[in-house]
């Protein structure tokens, strides 16, 4: 699975980098965005989805 955020819905409360910080940063606008060197075998990617309050996070 590969995921994307959805910046205008983004809060940047950062549970998705506390989640999977091998894929999830905080650009310069503190949102969260996919890392360029993403490892989406790193974590649990669908409970990051499943606990961004916003529904920030879609699968692309």
């Amino acid at each position: 699975m590969k995921v994307k955020v959805v910046e205008e819905k983004c809060i940047g409360c950062g549970v998705c980098i506390s989640t999977c910080p091998d894929v999830f940063e905080l650009n310069d606008d503190n949102k969260a965005t996919v890392k360029e060197d993403a490892d989406f075998d790193s974590c649990d990617l669908d409970d990051a989805v499943d606990n961004c309050p916003t529904e920030a996070i879609e699968e692309d």
